[in-house]
Parts: structure tokens; C-alpha cells; sequence
């Protein structure tokens, strides 16, 4: 058994569609069919057919990732898909072989899955295998330090039992090293990074410091209810110089390690009716339930989710205008990289 990384889309894009169709979707849209390459030359060649400006380095570079997409991935083997834009990941179990589907035009080349925790906080890895989980490649294998062990004891008690540096049966430590030499996407890596520290610094009530301390950065006057039972309510915010203008938000934080259910949502929009909130926000640092999601679609106009990839690009866009404290306890460099081409 393996365990493979697979990236639906730079931005998250394909995400949804992947997880509602159970399949994996690297992308590669423009890219024919590939059912029939058995070899990477087959691959190549089809690849150089499809895009006759790239370079030999691009050629090469998605020559290896989709051929181990299309014939080194195996029925049975694990597969973890970052979900860009909710911090989490999806970890399934590989159901199929390679199929070309241009009946489903945003994913194209597929292998089917069966998703075992699609939902799963990046927190709960240690920092080697998150570290592997920035790999820059879109397709790339996972095996350093018993990571199939770790990600099946993750989907089995939600706990990462941590490192243990041992070759896989039939390779040798040599062999792992090297197929893990992948660039690594610097930007998920800080955010991974800002992820662990926001989670150990602002922990419990601290969270709604941070929350009240960005809309504050946003232009909003804010109240933040004190620690304990909080009737519903953790900060309540509005525009103005005393903040009684439109539009007026009425915030729930939840900072704990469970993810946010339908009875949370429904609690948030009682309250905004009880304190006659416009809008309502309800920010879940472990994410929120695909009925979340859909409830939450349904008030669109009127109540949004922050999960913690969310509430980072928030501090992220308005770190300058922080207050001196919270950018003490959340110190932070800007840092310049050359952009990489996938």
C-alpha cells in the first residue's frame, strides 16, 4: 500500500466536484486521454501533442506526475487531498483505475475513491508529515518516516502516532528519500506554520481577541463577551464611531478541535435575530460539516463561515493594522519568493 498526495486545483477549484463525485482530480484538463499510455513515453508524447510550446523541463516534470497518476497508483492504496480553501484535508482510499471522463469537463482525468475522513484538520499531523504535505507537485507519493501507517491510525482515532524512520517493506531508506525530493510550496508551508501557532497561542476565548482585533483592522467597532457562557453570542460588531451603524454582525467563535455542526449554524442565525444582527459570522477554527456548508448556501445573504484558512488570509490582509499586542503574539515577516511554474 502507498500513500499519494493529490492537488485538486493551484486555488482548490476542483475540490467540491472531486469530493461529490469520489473521485481524485489533479487536473491536467487540456491534457487527452491517457488510458492507453503505458509507458511515461507514451505519456510524454501525448503531453508534447497537447502543449507544443512547453519546455523540456515542464514536459518531464508532468511526464512523472501523471504517469504516476495513470499506472503506479494502485486500487488500494491512500490518497490525501489538501482542500485549499478550508485548511483541512480528504483522505480516501483509491477504489479504481484511471479513467478519462470528459463527461465531467472541469476534472477529466479521474480515479475513483471511496473519501474515509474528508475532512480532516491539518493540525492533527506532525510537523514532518505536514511538511510533506507542501510538496509543491500536484501528484507526487508520500512514504518518509511510516507515513501509510500514521494516515491509516489518522482515519482509524483522528491522532497522528508521529515519526518512525523506517523504510517500507522491499525499499530502502534511500529509495524513500529520494522519492520525496519534491519542491515544497513555501506559502502552504508559513500558513501550516501560522495554523499551528494561531492554534497554540489563541487558544479558547483568545481566538475571539483575534477575530474582534481583524474586523476591528476592517473598519469595525467590536464587543467581545467575556469568558464562559456566552448566550450564543462571543462578539457583536458595527460600523460608526460607536458602532451602531450598518452593517451590524453578530459573531460566534468556536476554537476547539470538533468540527462545527448544523446546531451551531442554527444558533448563530437565533441569535441575530434575539440581537437584531444583519449578518451573521461564525468562525470554526476545525472547520464546519458539509451541512453546514449547504445550510450556510442557503443564507448566503445574510451569514458567511470562516474556517481557519479563512480567518488567516483575514489577519494575513490586515496584519499592518493589527493592534501592537495581537501582532506580538502573532509575529509575523513579509518574505518574497520566485513563483515556481506547477
Amino acid at each position: 500500500m502507498r500513500l499519494w498526495l493529490v492537488r485538486s486545483g493551484r486555488y482548490g477549484e476542483r475540490e467540491q466536484e472531486a469530493l461529490a463525485s469520489n473521485v481524485l482530480a489533479p487536473g491536467f484538463v487540456d491534457i487527452g486521454d491517457l488510458s492507453k499510455a503505458a509507458s511515461k513515453d507514451d505519456v510524454r508524447e501525448v503531453l508534447r501533442g497537447a502543449l507544443p510550446d512547453a519546455g523540456d523541463g515542464r514536459i518531464k516534470h508532468f511526464t512523472n506526475q501523471l504517469y504516476q497518476f495513470v499506472r503506479t497508483m494502485s486500487v488500494g492504496d491512500l490518497a490525501i487531498m489538501p482542500r485549499k480553501n478550508t485548511g483541512m484535508v480528504a483522505i480516501a482510499e483509491v477504489r479504481g483505475d484511471y479513467a478519462f471522463r470528459p463527461d465531467l469537463p472541469n476534472l477529466v482525468h479521474v480515479r475513483p475513491v471511496k473519501w474515509l475522513r474528508p475532512d480532516v484538520s491539518r493540525d492533527v499531523f506532525e510537523q514532518d508529515l505536514t511538511y510533506s504535505l507542501g510538496a509543491f507537485m500536484t501528484i507526487c507519493e508520500i512514504s518518509r518516516n511510516n507515513a501509510v501507517e500514521r494516515v491509516k491510525a489518522v482515519v482509524r482515532t483522528g491522532t497522528d502516532p508521529g515519526p518512525v524512520r523506517a523504510a517500507a517493506p522491499g525499499r530502502t531508506a534511500a529509495d524513500i528519500e529520494a522519492g520525496e525530493s519534491a519542491i515544497q510550496d513555501i506559502d502552504e508551508l508559513a500558513r501550516d506554520q501560522i495554523r499551528k501557532h494561531i492554534g497554540a497561542k489563541f487558544k479558547g476565548h483568545a481566538l475571539a481577541r483575534l477575530v474582534a482585533a481583524v474586523l476591528e483592522a476592517e473598519g469595525y467597532v467590536t464587543s467581545v463577551s467575556s469568558p464562559g457562557k456566552d448566550g450564543g453570542v462571543d462578539i457583536l460588531a458595527g460600523r460608526g464611531s460607536l458602532g451602531l451603524d450598518p452593517p451590524r454582525l453578530c459573531v460566534q467563535v468556536k476554537s476547539g478541535s470538533e468540527t462545527s455542526d448544523v446546531t451551531v449554524l442554527r444558533a448563530l442565525q437565533g441569535t441575530m435575530q434575539n440581537v437584531k444582527a444583519d449578518h451573521g459570522l461564525l468562525v470554526s477554527w476545525s472547520g464546519v460539516t458539509q451541512d453546514v456548508e449547504r445550510e450556510a448556501r442557503q443564507s448566503y445573504f445574510t451569514v458567511r463561515i470562516w474556517r481557519s484558512s479563512n480567518l488567516i488570509e483575514a489577519a494575513l490582509r490586515n496584519y499592518e493594522r493589527l493592534s501592537e499586542e495581537i501582532r506580538n503574539d502573532l509575529p509575523l515577516k513579509r518574505t518574497w519568493t520566485l513563483v515556481l511554474e506547477e
